[in-house]
């Protein structure tokens, strides 16, 4: 109410009531530095309070998958938080006007949440007179209010006459006009999730780019494209609701320089998300934030970075944690960190390296005919805590390329433990001729090859990288690999064919005198892959599997690339080992790779379906028979786990994994692989094809009946599949599967 912040607020200034020095102050030749943390607490728990009034649970289960936000404004406030302290709605005051911002548009429509909109749109009008606003994208919060007597009408655009407007955020079309509506006194209640955008644009910032965040960086909250799981959470505890980024960086500087912080474990692991996507929003031309960057280089040139690997993890809340996630996001926001990464190990495999300060000019073909965007190796590498400069012709950089720095592309952010940095790899869009690209955790460098690319032979200049050891089947000599791996090599490596890209330790590569049988045996098994998946041949884009320290699922999983961990390593590129025990793992993960939606039950055959491939690969490429390839396929686990499903009466919730992969082997056993290969085929072009479980079960059932000329319904109803009476008669007039394997067994509990 003071005068002064009647005229004042509308430019984000106010005056407190905390008094300050007298005297004589130099000033500065740099902006001074801004407060991390200014005291304003009472006025925004009071807001906290009105937009909470009666509310004693927040139900965001409405349908949709909510980002995590981020609330990093001096007079921006957290309104519902999960246990971990992720946040789904939040709150600002800005200038002289108010915003509310939910994580996903659904909430802002759902009667459940229709107690938190009426507080909210009051709230938001303050004082002012005037309609409330509803984009047409939100009618039923139209609907909603106008059944609680407020004035409000739907609008396609912001008008003079709106003293709350409410609008989803995936348009900046009108950023500007809502800024200033906002700051002149106006309420915006708005929603929306950026993981999406962001899965859709890789190689771009959702903190920067995504249109949401145009408009609500500035009012002090932001979207992370991070989800949040639904659910139906409390009213977040007073203690709960005084967090907040700029509080919790304040402390955490204070732990930092002296040691007496007072910052909880599940503060800090909040801290090192929120600070990561804080340092994405574009800090130039805002003094605050520039501030804040410069602050944060001296806390992490002063701290150090913490000496994290395989034999000295360090916990996901720890201060170390937290360490690793800031210092990578500050050296991705364009800060010259090379004084941080001094000292600094290669995080798996020691280097002593050093850049090349001569230009390296590259040859890649940029053309990809597959349906994914493709990694092509540069056979180049980037140490950690250096710059690259990359340049390249003007029509590359106008045809959507890339340049990605490391390969571990894994994000480990949500493990207890970490052996490395939780993200450790980087994109940069190649839209401009010249680029300086840096990691502070340096990888192989690649150019990123966006799908349906016709572009052809293009040369990519790169200074200040090293070699990295590379070996391509049918190109490299024997002579040309031994010379790679003398002197100081780059810690990683790869091995490739026109179908499969091994990504490994330069140290495993040393002991590989030649690789090319073990690369002739990969190529026979990716044959074998396409040929079961009835797959063109070589692959439109190469199969790729990383070794990494600490991988965020599993012991493998599948993915482009596949990851796997350093301990799976010898197995990949050791010819012996293959032929001699086999290679279920990384087939099993091909098999991954393979499966399509369209013949697919989730969950019953997510982790069955994959195991034909390495059925498959087993006995037609390395003669290593099913009963061999993997204990659970021996005759009497396989005859065990039968008669404990049919004991059961064949119930659908227990047909998964190996009991699922038994109904497809025995089809395989009884009529081959061919039919297999011919519905694979034909699935990919096959239109209409249901998209409920039942229904997709049923068509296999017919489909795959139709392929052997046997009616296969009894088989599969003993199984326990839903096979529906229209199928079952339609299939009635083929011959029936007199012998089919479980007749025995129910004769037998007969």
């Amino acid at each position: 109410m003071f005068p002064g912040n009647q005229v004042t607020s509308v430019a984000g200034v106010y005056f407190t009531d905390i008094y300050g020095d007298k005297g004589r102050f130099k000033v500065s030749k740099k902006v001074p530095k801004i407060p991390l943390h200014v005291t304003c607490g009472e006025d925004l728990r009071q807001d906290q309070q009105q937009l909470l009034e009666g509310i004693s649970e927040l139900d965001i289960g409405t349908g949709g998958i909510p980002s995590q936000l981020l609330v990093h404004g001096a007079l921006a406030f957290p309104l519902g938080l999960d246990a971990s302290l992720c946040c789904f709605l939040a709150a600002a005051r800005y200038g002289r006007g108010r915003v509310v911002l939910a994580a996903h548009e659904n909430m802002l429509c759902a009667p459940k949440m229709g107690p938190f909109l009426l507080n909210a749109v009051r709230w938001l009008a303050g004082s002012q007179t005037g309609k409330v606003g509803v984009n047409p994208g939100l009618e039923n919060l139209c609907s909603l209010l106008s059944e609680h007597g407020l004035q409000c009408s739907l609008e396609p655009r912001l008008t003079s006459d709106d003293c709350v407007y409410c609008c989803k955020v995936y348009s900046d079309k009108e950023a500007k006009e809502l800024q200033e509506f906002v700051a002149e006194g106006g309420g915006l209640l708005t929603g929306g999730q950026a993981w999406w955008w962001a899965s859709q644009n890789p190689g771009r910032s959702a903190l920067a780019d995504f249109p949401g965040n145009i408009i609500l960086n500035r009012l002090g909250l932001s979207i992370l494209p991070r989800t949040l799981r639904p659910g139906c959470f409390p009213v977040p505890t007073p203690e709960m609701r005084s967090y907040h980024f700029r509080k919790a960086l304040s402390e955490f500087q204070a732990t930092l320089n002296h040691g007496n912080g007072n910052l909880e474990k599940s503060c800090l692991a909040r801290l090192g998300v929120d600070g990561a996507g804080f340092l994405q929003i574009p800090a130039e031309g805002v003094p605050a934030y520039v501030s804040l960057h410069r602050l944060l280089r001296k806390m992490l040139r002063q701290s150090g970075l913490p000496a994290v690997s395989q034999a000295n993890p360090v916990a996901r809340d720890s201060r170390e944690a937290t360490v690793l996630c800031l210092a990578t996001e500050l050296a991705h926001s364009g800060t010259d960190c090379s004084q941080l990464a001094q000292g600094l190990g290669a995080w798996t495999c020691p280097s002593s390296v050093y850049p090349l300060e001569h230009p390296i000019t590259v040859e890649i073909d940029a053309t990809n005919p597959g349906r994914h965007d493709s990694w092509v190796s540069t056979r180049l590498y980037l140490l950690e805590g250096q710059n690259a400069e990359v340049s390249l012709s003007e029509a590359a950089a106008s045809a959507g390329l890339k340049v990605q720095i490391g390969c571990h592309t894994d994000d480990l952010t949500k493990a207890r433990k970490l052996c490395r940095a939780p993200v450790v790899t980087r994109q940069c869009c190649m839209d401009r001729t010249k680029r300086s690209v840096s990691c502070l955790w340096g990888g192989l460098l690649y150019v990123i090859v966006p799908q349906g690319s016709h572009l052809g032979p293009v040369s990519v200049t790169f200074t200040r990288a090293v070699p990295a050891p590379y070996y391509k089947l049918g190109e490299t000599s024997l002579e040309e690999w031994r010379s790679c791996l003398q002197g100081n090599p780059a810690p990683w490596g790869e091995l490739a064919t026109d179908n499969i890209i091994l990504t490994v330790p330069t140290a495993s590569l040393q002991a590989l005198a030649d690789p090319e049988p073990a690369l002739r045996l990969w190529d026979e098994m990716m044959q074998a892959v396409a040929r079961l998946a009835a797959r063109p041949f070589p692959f439109l884009r190469p199969e790729r599997i990383v070794a990494d320290v600490q991988i965020s699922a599993g012991w493998m999983h599948s993915g482009y690339p596949i990851m796997c961990h350093l301990e799976s390593v010898q197995e990949l590129i050791s010819e012996a080992d293959m032929r001699s025990r086999g290679l279920w793992g990384p087939i099993h993960e091909l098999g991954h790779n393979q499966q399509q939606q369209g013949w697919e039950f989730p969950p019953h055959t997510t982790e069955a379906t994959c195991n034909l491939w390495s059925v498959y690969v087993h006995e037609t490429v390395l003669g290593i028979p099913r009963a061999q390839a993997h204990p659970a396929l021996s005759p009497p686990e396989r005859e065990k786990r039968i008669k404990a499903h049919l004991e059961k009466g064949a119930p659908l919730c227990d047909w998964n994994v190996w009991t699922a992969l038994e109904t497809y082997l025995q089809l395989q056993e009884a009529f081959g692989w061919e039919p297999f290969t011919q519905l694979f085929a034909e699935y990919q072009t096959l239109s209409g094809v249901p998209k409920d479980k039942a229904g997709k079960m049923n068509l296999w059932v017919k489909k795959f009946s139709e392929k052997v000329q046997k009616n296969l319904a009894p088989f599969f109803e003993a199984w326990g599949w839903p096979v529906r009476k229209e199928v079952a008669d339609s299939l009635g007039c083929l011959p029936a599967w007199q012998e089919h394997p479980l007749r025995a067994h129910l004769r037998a509990e007969r």
